[in-house]
């Protein structure tokens, strides 16, 4: 770490603390030869892998594609900002934990009816119906009566 002040390459780390839900690490440090103290901050460079999609073009992962995609699903439905926020963070734990440097969409997708499904069960019939491309009616109600068909603690919402 070069030092601010004096642009010298040498520092020294005097304290080390966890900071932000243990996200992130504050650290305060001195200069070798100016003596000024100085504070920096590490957070882990976590990547997401790109996605494939169905037509094989490749592209980065877009949190907000995602998000928007989940709040189409959940407009004027009863769900907290703070849930949406929490399945987004599960999806991208999930997407990251496969340890893959691509991802097919369709993994996406299903990771995110997977969410839905806990969060609420009406957006996630609206988003299986684009997503899995309903073309009719009997459609819906085969979606519809397998989630029924779900034991009722598989249903609720967390």
């Amino acid at each position: 770490m070069h030092c601010p002040f004096c642009g010298a390459i040498d520092t020294k780390v005097i304290d080390s603390r966890l900071v932000a839900e243990g996200d992130h690490v504050r650290r305060r440090r001195e200069c070798i030869t100016c003596e000024e103290r100085f504070t920096t901050y590490e957070t882990a460079e976590l990547v997401m892998p790109r996605i494939i999609k169905q037509d094989g073009v490749r592209e980065p992962f877009d949190e907000d594609k995602l998000k928007k995609g989940l709040m189409k699903a959940l407009e004027k439905r009863p769900v907290s900002i703070e849930k949406v926020d929490s399945a987004i963070n599960s999806i991208k734990a999930s997407l990251r934990a496969t340890g893959e440097r691509e991802i097919q969409s369709r993994d996406v997708g299903e990771e995110v009816m997977k969410q839905l499904r806990q969060l609420d069960e009406v957006a996630f019939v609206r988003f299986a119906s684009v997503y899995r491309s309903f073309k009719d009616l009997n459609e819906f109600r085969e979606e519809i009566d397998r989630l029924s068909q779900q034991e009722p603690s598989e249903n609720e919402n967390q």
